[in-house]
């Protein structure tokens, strides 16, 4: 890659407990990542447009208030309406198998509970990025 992958980290909605994502923002950009931390109580509609205005390769939602089925399937929508296809969209937080699945099956990445190593997150970004991105 001729330059590194680029990340937003994002918390969506009035969830403000947001050190989990700082704590994975700190981690990707130890792991040689460029990352855009968006803050607190964005809209679905405000990450997708700072991830269009950041050119970036892989959105990453931090969720803890339980709205990822609503969350999740509204950045998709938004994202295939601006033809950003190529761009991963991930996250985790507090959210239960079998609606990891349902996102998923939706085109949502791979979803990371509490305690998963950030080198394994790290590691996912890098190798989807590698596979399915085109610079």
């Amino acid at each position: 890659m001729n330059r590194p992958v680029r990340v937003l980290v994002a918390k969506v909605g009035l969830d403000g407990h947001d050190r989990g994502a700082k704590v994975i923002a700190t981690a990707l950009r130890d792991a040689g990542m460029e990352v855009i931390y968006t803050g607190l109580r964005q809209t679905p509609e405000m990450v997708v447009n700072a991830a269009l205005q950041e050119d970036v390769d892989a959105i990453g939602i931090s969720i803890l208030s339980g709205a990822h089925m609503t969350v999740f399937p509204k950045v998709i929508e938004l994202m295939k309406q601006k033809g950003m296809d190529d761009v991963l969209l991930t996250g985790g937080g507090i959210i239960p198998e079998d609606d990891m699945q349902q996102l998923n099956q939706l085109g949502v990445g791979k979803l990371f509970a509490p305690g998963t190593p950030t080198t394994e997150i790290a590691g996912y970004i890098t190798d989807w990025v590698k596979e399915n991105r085109q610079f």
